[in-house]
């Protein structure tokens, strides 16, 4: 309606608001020319109404009644024209307007209503015209993406740049697998990024239901998905409108990434973003794909070649960067440290190995190992968590993930330590890690623990907490309230509630498993 009233056709009427502020916002779909007092049964919805009022009702309760039924049938805005019927607009006419909400602008100067009706039209019809063309070349860009087989990331990377707004492509698992944000609002946006996405899609889905369309503030999301598959999805933060329309842009980009995981056949390239990802926070450094990373870590004097792999985490007590180089360098290897994984509670440190392929590694020399990282007063309550031995760089990063999984657990041992966690021992450990990115994997997750994670998050709960030390302890709930640091009453409450929220018997043992199974995806996460 601001576009309209600003229009020379309209302006040459000397138009007045007498109803506006967030009214004028209401998009006009078409303009309709009429003085009948039964106009509002002829409208669609979305249309202007421009009149001189000769026809409507004449008694006040019929004007408020008549103006209600306008605005019931969607009406964007209303028109009139002084001078032919009225010299003055009806208060009753102003307060009725400005109690629904519709637009009302008066002109004081007659006009030729066919003028404005072509003006009006004509704006119209030339902004659907840019969107089109605008679509069109959006669909271009897009399909030339998929024909070059360019990159999930990319693709990410090229939305941001048309939309001119931060992009994240996230999987079933609320976990971010690319994005394109500027540095300056990475930390705030990514913290606690689950509670931040699982409220956006909840008022995503609020705003369907109502029939609502995404306001300039809200979060755009769009799924990922094709042949009945979904895989994730895309998520376009607050930004400038664009002529194709950011919904249609986006949805462009979801065809073009689902195209891709389709033609990836057995190839996850999601996963491979992941493992770079990975990389990255352990060496709090940044690779163009998997290659620049071996060659960073081989710049780094870590030996890739013939050579051995292990990815462990040290949790319990802090180390050196210098003195796990020289603990692995006793054993004839290398080790690079990283900051410590996230799930993990400090201190704990990220590390990978690299061996000749002739050493052993072995329970002894891996107890050798950390005896030489850490100092003998720590080496008690030191957990070490090792994935297994791996060549070249992806399983190597595999072997890494596999650790974190394994420290990942919130079980509390007792006993003198070192205690040692393997993943050869942990055969659950090694198919989460293996399958921990497909999308029927993460979907079964967030399927069995949904009504537990949302109690959690609402109300900073300890649900998961204690459904994973009833798991670590099964048949034995006295040890599982001990691990969870509650009496046994509050326990078997949790327990109750776990139960009810989940509508299952925890003392079903498929129903363990497949919790169990859940729990170990959604901790491979770091959450």
């Amino acid at each position: 309606m601001r576009e309209v009233i600003a229009l020379e056709a309209v302006a040459q009427g000397v138009p007045e608001v007498l109803v506006g502020d967030d009214a004028l916002d209401a998009r006009v779909r078409w303009l309709h020319v009429s003085d009948s007092a039964g106009v509002a049964r002829l409208l669609d919805g979305g249309e202007m109404l421009l009149s001189t009022g000769s026809s409507w009702p004449s008694e006040p309760g019929d004007l408020r009644r008549f103006i209600g039924e306008l605005a019931d049938a969607g009406l964007s805005g209303l028109v009139l024209e002084l001078g032919t019927h009225y010299r003055y607009v009806p208060a009753v006419v102003v307060e009725a307007a400005r109690e629904r909400g519709l637009a009302l602008v008066v002109l004081h100067r007659e006009l030729k209503f066919v003028t404005v009706t072509e003006a009006v039209h004509s704006r119209i019809i030339t902004g659907q015209t840019d969107a089109l063309r605008a679509r069109d070349e959006v669909r271009e860009r897009f399909t030339a993406l998929v024909l070059r087989g360019s990159p999930a990331d990319f693709i990410v990377h090229q939305l941001a740049q048309t939309l001119g707004a931060p992009i994240v492509l996230e999987n079933l698992g609320y976990e971010v697998v690319a994005a394109e944000v500027p540095l300056a609002m990475e930390e705030e946006l990514f913290t606690e990024w689950e509670l931040r996405s699982r409220s956006a899609h909840r008022r995503s889905e609020q705003r369907r239901e109502r029939g609502i369309s995404a306001g300039a503030d809200d979060w755009l999301i769009v799924p990922v998905e094709a042949r009945g598959i979904r895989w994730g999805n895309l998520i376009a933060l607050p930004g400038p409108e664009h002529a194709a329309g950011r919904t249609a842009v986006l949805e462009q980009g979801a065809i073009a990434l689902a195209v891709g995981r389709l033609a990836d056949g057995d190839a996850d390239e999601w996963a491979r973003i992941g493992r770079r990802r990975l990389v990255d926070g352990l060496l709090a450094g940044r690779f163009a794909g998997v290659g620049g990373a071996a060659a960073r870590l081989e710049a780094a004097g870590l030996p890739l070649r013939g050579a051995k792999l292990y990815g462990l985490v040290v949790s319990g007590a802090p180390i050196a960067v210098e003195r796990a180089d020289a603990a692995a360098r006793a054993l004839r290897g290398r080790a690079l440290a990283g900051s410590a994984p996230a799930g993990v509670v400090a201190p704990a440190t990220t590390l990978l190995m690299s061996l000749p392929s002739d050493a052993v590694f072995d329970d002894a020399a891996v107890v050798a190992f950390v005896r030489a990282l850490v100092d003998a007063a720590d080496v008690e309550r030191v957990t070490v968590s090792v994935g297994r031995g791996a060549e070249g760089i992806d399983a190597a990063l595999a072997s890494v993930h596999e650790a974190v999984d394994l420290a990942g657990g919130r079980r509390r041992r007792s006993g003198r330590g070192p205690h040692l966690r393997r993943a050869e021992n942990r055969p659950l450990v090694q198919l989460v890690t293996a399958l921990r990115d497909d999308h029927r994997v993460l979907e079964h997750g967030e399927r069995m623990l949904a009504p537990l994670i949302a109690y959690d998050l609402s109300r900073s709960g300890d649900l998961l907490d204690v459904l994973e030390a009833m798991l670590a302890h099964p048949g034995n709930r006295t040890a599982a309230a001990g691990a969870s640091h509650l009496s046994r009453s509050v326990f078997y409450q949790r327990i109750a509630l776990i139960e009810e929220l989940l509508g299952a018997d925890l003392d079903d043992g498929e129903t363990q498993t497949a919790l169990h199974l859940a729990l170990l995806v959604r901790r491979s996460a770091g959450r």
